[in-house]
């Protein structure tokens, strides 16, 4: 495999001028609100849910609908900017995303929501693969790309760790649906300033989209994500493996079509490029590991620990402040350390940040979920930063588009992989221990309600006299807390799994241009 050394000019390329890093910085815009927006909303939950009353069925639709369309129509957005135009879409979906969020925030039923979130989904699924693919076209120079990359990775990292606290502070003054018009502003200035600051790109090679590609791509991830969901909720059953049958089927008729097309919405030949085929990979991996832990940190801060959503946000900042500086290295860092090397040494020390988690208990709990969190944090940035920029730089500038969709369709279902497997583990796990563990005194229907969540477990605390409180409370510590150190055991076997391959594979890849 021969491709360029990012330590060399590129021959041909100019460098990006002041107006490709304006551009940058509103392209940073969407990016940071799509992150914050995954978190507010779960703040909001209790505020929505008092004022529009919605069914349990419903809570979960408001919450999931949004992730279920992004996902299923990453890459069916990614192949559409490639053909009609990047900046075009994205001016499109923006202008969609702003004027959904005023629907999500007017709304006076549950169905209503329901309907808000499913267009803020759809126009979502725009807005990521069109400005990481934008940034490819705009920054030719591999070490501009790759400080672009990091800039747009960081704007995403800032805008996951604000979330709680923006969402808090929001929710202390504003009714519930002030969560959503924090993205009018944000989209009224990309309206106004993208025609001017972005340039326009797309494949000139491309024909018309074609309908039953998007179709069959849509139901593929559709089901996938719904299947991997329903299986983290329920856990695995006859219902919800049927939609992951399905999804696999239909994504074989979507394959089968590809290769049959003359101009393919999406060319499969792509993953015959090694960089591109195993940062897809290592990113998918990556993502599975963190969300799988990720997600019982947060609970263990509230749930365990006592802290406040707003707190648990608070005692989070670290991390993300750590993180975002050790960011701002890879670029620097990547002109000197082959991605191989770079990118596994940065997942064995993400290894030792989920030991640190592992190792979590009584006393010293929240010293080491912090250390863990901050070497976690530190040790994926190379993989998220230098992944994508494989993923991007591998291909022709005009599959920018559908690479970048694919990279951000890997992260999606890493996420949604992590939540149903890990996740799953970690609830199988936290039933068990509490089934033997609680204490006599408890109706049979309580001991289902206690063993089921950790929300449940406090709801139901809440609820009992002193003298049955305190030995459930114990409980249910020591239940999470065993759960906990199951995940990230097994995050960290996948992230060290992940590192190895990710060395041996990438071994004689350098960031530049694209090959096969």
């Amino acid at each position: 495999m021969s491709v360029s050394s990012s330590a060399s000019p590129n021959p041909g390329y100019s460098a990006a001028s002041a107006r490709e890093w304006w551009g940058l910085a509103v392209l940073m815009l969407p990016t940071l609100l799509l992150a914050l927006d995954m978190t507010v909303l779960h703040l909001a939950a209790p505020h929505l849910s008092a004022d529009l009353k919605p069914t349990s069925v419903q809570l979960l639709w408001i919450l999931d609908i949004y992730g279920f369309l992004i996902a299923g129509f990453l890459i069916t957005m990614g192949s559409l900017g490639d053909r009609i135009g990047r900046r075009r879409l994205l001016l499109f979906g923006a202008l969609a995303f702003g004027l959904a969020s005023i629907l999500a925030a007017l709304a006076t039923s549950a169905s209503q929501l329901i309907a808000a979130r499913a267009l803020l989904g759809i126009a979502g699924a725009t807005l990521m693969p069109s400005t990481l693919s934008l940034i490819r076209n705009m920054f030719q120079l591999d070490h501009e790309r790759t400080l672009a990359i990091t800039l747009w990775m960081t704007s995403f990292i800032v805008g996951s760790a604000i979330g709680p606290l923006v969402g808090g502070l929001m929710l202390e003054f504003f009714w519930w649906g002030s969560v959503f018009l924090l993205a009018v502003p944000v989209m009224l200035l990309l309206l106004l300033v993208g025609p001017w600051l972005l340039p326009e790109f797309r494949d000139p090679q491309a024909g018309r989209l074609d309908i039953p590609s998007a179709l069959l791509c849509v139901c593929t991830f559709l089901l996938l994500i719904y299947g991997l969901k329903d299986m983290a909720r329920e856990g695995p059953a006859l219902l919800n493996i049927l939609p992951l049958l399905a999804g696999l089927a239909v994504g074989w008729l979507f394959v089968r079509r590809q290769r049959g097309l003359a101009d393919p919405m999406f060319d499969l030949s792509l993953f015959q490029r090694r960089a591109f085929s195993v940062s897809v990979g290592a990113i998918l991996m990556t993502i599975l590991a963190l969300s799988g832990a990720w997600l019982l940190i947060f609970q263990y801060l509230q749930g365990v620990a006592g802290l406040s959503a707003l707190q648990a946000g608070i005692f989070m900042l670290p991390a993300a402040i750590v993180q975002t500086g050790a960011s701002l290295l890879v670029p620097r860092m990547s002109r000197w350390l082959p991605p191989a090397t770079f990118v596994s040494g940065g997942m064995l020390l993400a290894v030792s940040g989920f030991v640190c988690v592992a190792l979590v208990g009584e006393g010293d709990r929240l010293f080491l979920l912090l250390l863990g969190s901050v070497v976690l944090g530190v040790g994926v940035m190379p993989m998220l930063i230098l992944g994508t920029d494989l993923v991007v730089s591998a291909v022709p500038p005009e599959k920018a588009g559908s690479a970048a969709a694919t990279s951000e369709t890997a992260a999606e279902l890493g996420m949604a992989l992590g939540i149903a497997l890990i996740g799953s583990l970690g609830a199988t796990v936290y039933r068990q221990h509490m089934l033997v563990s609680l204490p006599s005194g408890l109706s049979e229907s309580q001991r289902i309600v206690a063993s089921d969540t950790i929300g449940g477990a406090l709801g139901l605390i809440a609820e009992l006299p002193a003298q049955l409180a305190a030995p459930v409370t114990i409980s249910m510590q020591q239940a999470f807390t065993a759960a906990v150190h199951i995940n990230a055991w097994v995050a960290a076997g996948i992230m060290l799994l992940t590192a190895c391959l990710t060395a041996w594979l990438l071994r004689r890849v350098q960031l530049g241009a694209s090959s096969h």
